[in-house]
């Protein structure tokens, strides 16, 4: 008997914020193989997902930032007041327009996750769990949210993230350990970018 077919996952980037605590857009900061912050982050969501949507200020024109070819873009005013109001933006869009049945959140300033961690991931996703990454103990990134939760995804607000949508289903949340540093290290600071 044929193994089921896995469950088809979109990836949304967060990439709406404004890096005050970097002091200049990081996305566009060059790591030291010549990528982009952002490119780098948009490379294993990229390779691994057929459905990638990145989350863009409202103000700006996605053009000027080197996207890979096939990215959806969302871009919504209300991003401007946090995180919160980026993911709903996100979720209202694939909610209308997405067949995926699970969605993983990623940031786009976390370029070191392994393709081993994601798949170990997207091996466990389905419509009714949610998927927390987890290396010594801590949470990380990307946050796989089943398909029953992206109506919550997409009533969030402020700078909270989804953090009230995993509190309020701790019967569904599923905390995976990984051998992965990457799931943890995001770059909010120059001195971040520098140990990068």
């Amino acid at each position: 008997m044929p193994a089921p077919a896995p469950c088809p996952v979109a990836a949304l980037m967060l990439a709406a914020g404004y890096s005050r605590r970097f002091g200049a857009d990081k996305r566009r900061a060059t790591l030291a193989d010549g990528r982009s912050l952002l490119a780098a982050s948009l490379a294993l969501p990229c390779a691994a997902l057929a459905e990638v949507w990145l989350v863009l200020r409202p103000d700006e024109t996605p053009a000027g930032l080197d996207l890979p070819t096939g990215v959806r873009i969302v871009q919504d005013a209300a991003s401007v007041q946090g995180m919160g109001h980026s993911l709903a933006a996100g979720a209202r869009r694939l909610l209308a327009e997405s067949p995926a049945q699970a969605l993983a959140i990623f940031l786009a300033d976390m370029p070191s996750i392994r393709r081993d961690s994601l798949d170990a991931l997207l091996a466990r996703a389905d419509a009714e769990r949610i998927l927390l990454p987890s290396h010594g103990g801590r949470r990380g990134h990307p946050v796989l949210f089943g398909r029953r939760f992206w109506p919550q995804l997409a009533a969030l607000s402020g700078d909270g993230g989804a953090r009230p949508v995993i509190q309020g289903n701790p019967d569904a949340v599923q905390i995976i350990e990984l051998d992965d540093p990457g799931v943890l290290q995001d770059i909010d600071t120059v001195e971040d970018w520098r140990r990068l």
